[in-house]
């Protein structure tokens, strides 16, 4: 499902590996064509007919625009790809394997990469963890060699791949998050809740051509006021616990009393006390949130191993790194933990034990 304003030239560039890598399953693409005055709709319903495309006469946030295409489609996974994203070969069987391997899974986010010469803003694995108290709250770390499966809190809205039913369930995307952003990590959280978790697949590779639709339309100063904004929406509207909604709302305008002299951070903090009084989520988490938080907070990483009839093995470390080769040689997958947190082990333990149903070794 693609959502796109003017962006014909960025389909042009998108669809044949799309078409090409869809071929193998039962599928279909959906195109939302959001408010677009450069005739894509109809030069895609030339040039690829296959395609279904609805169109809307005027610009939708990426949430509204997204929820539509999502209720139009028909299969039992719904991936949601920006048309600024090129997939690279075996992209959507990489992704798909996943739901097989990975018990409950709501969503697989690919590796993101960034043409030769752009700075690599984004990688898909996404964690929620401060280096220092100006950074945002949530990051996204380089994946080690060798890394794969590893539990992240949400996965990209313009490169993951959904379970219909479960994406459903949670009611879609929420469309309070306008014009975008952050609306993927409330959609991974609200999942998490559920105990229905998100893996980054390293080998599902799409080329980032970053922001080349919003930044026709909004300043980069304007679209940073959006970023804080709807993070503040985010921790207010979906954060259940009361022990952890403190801890991150207090992180976050403590982070935005420091950069004050930003003028996107003046527009969150004049907006905070309004968002807070809008009121938290409708339904208490279902699955500890401490203990997700913990799981993907940039502590844990996964190795898939070579004995596929072996154990796994959760190896305990100071420092995350990618495991030694004998290791990988001897267990069907290694799971590396970093010991200062026991919240983190205890997560890491429940999460391997669930997926190699016990069968589990821990050095």
């Amino acid at each position: 499902m693609i959502p796109s304003r003017n962006g014909r030239d960025l389909l042009a560039a998108q669809m044949p590996g799309i078409l090409r890598e869809i071929e193998p399953f039962a599928s279909e693409v959906v195109v939302v064509d959001n408010g677009s005055d450069d005739g894509t709709a109809e030069w895609l319903r030339t040039a690829y007919p296959q395609a279904r495309v609805e169109t809307s006469a005027g610009p939708l946030s990426f949430a509204r625009s997204v929820n539509r295409g999502i209720a139009l489609a028909r299969f039992s996974h719904i991936c949601l790809l920006n048309n600024d994203m090129l997939v690279a070969p075996e992209f959507f069987r990489a992704l798909r394997q996943k739901f097989d391997e990975v018990t409950s899974l709501f969503c697989a986010t690919a590796q993101i990469q960034f043409p030769a010469g752009a700075r690599r803003e984004e990688t898909g694995k996404a964690v929620m963890a401060q280096a220092s108290p100006e950074d945002f709250p949530v990051r996204c770390d380089e994946p080690l060699p060798g890394e794969d499966g590893t539990y992240v809190l949400y996965g990209s809205g313009g490169c993951s791949l959904y379970d219909a039913a479960k994406l459903r369930a949670l009611g879609c995307v929420d469309e309070a998050y306008e014009p975008a952003y952050v609306e993927d990590l409330d959609l991974g959280y609200r999942a998490w809740q559920r105990g229905w978790p998100t893996v980054f697949v390293a080998g599902a590779l799409v080329e980032h051509r970053h922001r080349a639709t919003t930044r026709r339309y909004y300043t980069k100063e304007q679209l940073e006021a959006v970023l804080e904004v709807n993070y503040l929406k985010f921790v207010a509207r979906s954060v259940a616990r009361r022990p952890v909604f403190g801890r991150l709302w207090k992180q976050a305008l403590d982070r935005l009393r420091l950069l004050a002299a930003r003028p996107a951070a003046r527009a969150a903090l004049q907006k905070a006390a309004g968002i807070a009084r809008s009121g938290g989520p409708a339904l208490p988490a279902a699955y500890s949130e401490e203990v997700f938080l913990a799981l993907t907070g940039g502590r844990v990483a996964l190795f898939p191993g070579s004995a596929k009839q072996a154990r796994a093995c959760i190896l305990r470390v100071n420092r995350i790194a990618a495991p030694a080769a004998e290791l990988l040689e001897a267990y069907c997958e290694v799971v590396v933990v970093q010991q200062d947190a026991p919240m983190v082990y205890q997560a890491a333990r429940e999460w391997t034990n669930r997926k190699w149903s016990g069968r589990v070794e821990e050095r």
